[in-house]
């Protein structure tokens, strides 16, 4: 049993893993882009926001779509357009056809990115289901450590474009690993249903406040990661003088404390119940950057002060994020697909928003960036105290 676990989190982390790698990989490549395509590093951040965009609308899609016919075969589909679309990135000779790519490429991703949460959701609930996902998370880990480094080094020794190649093959073993080591996790006793019943099942998630509030709450706190992957790489590298290796690392440090906190959850939930956890991780996160937004605006311009609040204040979202979606999905278990894919959706949305407010606003320092991040805490903030008030214990 314990083998047959932490094999599911293996295999689910590394498909988890395939879409945000091919986001993480390049991001310390935008300044080169920018240079041999003769374009302002806001067209490579529209390239960003395309692929955000892409996954966060087609999730609507394929989370239905793997209640009616399994999980696997939309998987498949999916990973088959992200590998296309990652060539097509790499022979791009303008920033439209790099934008375009990466929409193709975005909407091939998406698939693992949704249908992953549900295949947690067919295997366990409550606590279990936190565990699963904070293991997953572990895996997962990989792509926000690795693939930065792995992007700066291709950059230096080779070209920007060899990136999208290295990512064709991620996505070609993510084949592999869905083929081989991946069940079939949808009951077969689950009914298939129309168009209709399909629209219905959204319209009622649509109408549970409870829900929609657990899915912004997690939604606002990516948004404030996307918000820091849109503004980053420019501001760490350009503004702040660091190297893409060096960058590199600052990301990964982020990402680390992110996992970190994850790790957390399952204990936490069990002891103090989820909705605990997640108002006070959020109400934290919301101090850490309104400290952070003051300082900026005060003129204070330092990486390290920087880096040391992100550093502190994404440990937060560890305990927010996967939180929220295990409290979102706890009593959908039937339309578990369908309802991670309006999760997906609306928390892309408003993270492909975030991107282009920053990218809009961005004036060469971290004040865009930072300001985004701070309004996401308190929107949050706002939002956990209003629709978390009872707390709830996990056997």
């Amino acid at each position: 049993m314990k083998s047959t676990f932490l094999r599911n989190a293996l295999v689910l982390g590394m498909l988890s893993a395939v879409g945000p790698f091919a986001i993480d990989m390049y991001l310390p490549a935008f300044p080169a882009i920018a240079r041999e395509l003769q374009v302002d590093v806001s067209a490579v951040q529209m390239s960003l926001m395309s692929f955000f965009l892409a996954v966060a609308l087609c999730q609507v899609i394929y989370g239905p779509v793997s209640d009616q016919v399994g999980r696997k075969p939309p998987i498949y589909f999916g990973l088959a357009l992200f590998i296309l679309g990652a060539i097509g990135c790499s022979f791009a000779r303008n920033a439209e056809t790099l934008i375009a790519f990466r929409f193709l490429q975005g909407v091939g991703a998406c698939a693992s990115m949704v249908i992953t949460r549900a295949i947690v959701r067919d295997l366990h609930t409550g606590a279990e289901a936190a565990r699963l996902m904070a293991t997953t998370m572990l895996v997962f880990s990989v792509s926000p450590i690795l693939a930065p480094l792995a992007g700066s080094t291709l950059t230096e020794f080779y070209s920007w474009r060899v990136i999208f190649w290295a990512i064709a093959g991620i996505g070609l073993v993510g084949l592999v690993i869905v083929a081989t080591l991946l069940p079939e996790t949808r009951k077969a006793d689950t009914g298939r249903r129309s168009v209709g019943q399909v629209v219905r099942t959204y319209g009622s998630l649509l109408k549970d406040w409870r829900f929609l509030g657990l899915v912004f709450i997690g939604g606002l706190g990516q948004s404030s990661f996307f918000a820091y992957l849109a503004g980053s790489s420019v501001v760490f590298i350009e503004h702040f003088g660091l190297t893409p290796s060096r960058y590199s690392l600052v990301f990964a440090s982020n990402a680390v404390a992110f996992i970190g906190g994850a790790q957390f959850n399952s204990t936490l939930m069990r002891r103090f119940g989820a909705e605990r956890v997640v108002r006070t991780a959020i109400s934290v996160f919301m101090v850490l950057t309104s400290i952070l937004l003051g300082l900026t605006l005060s003129g204070v311009d330092n990486p390290y002060v920087l880096w040391g609040l992100l550093f502190a204040s994404f440990g937060c979202l560890g305990l927010v994020i996967p939180s929220t979606a295990v409290l979102a999905l706890e009593s959908h278990g039937p339309i578990a697909g369908t309802a991670s894919a309006l999760m997906g959706t609306l928390q892309l949305c408003t993270g492909a928003v975030m991107i282009m407010l920053v990218s809009t606003f961005f004036d060469g320092t971290q004040r865009s960036m930072v300001a985004a991040i701070a309004a996401c805490g308190w929107a949050a903030f706002t939002l956990s105290w209003t629709v978390l008030r009872r707390p709830q214990t996990y056997p």
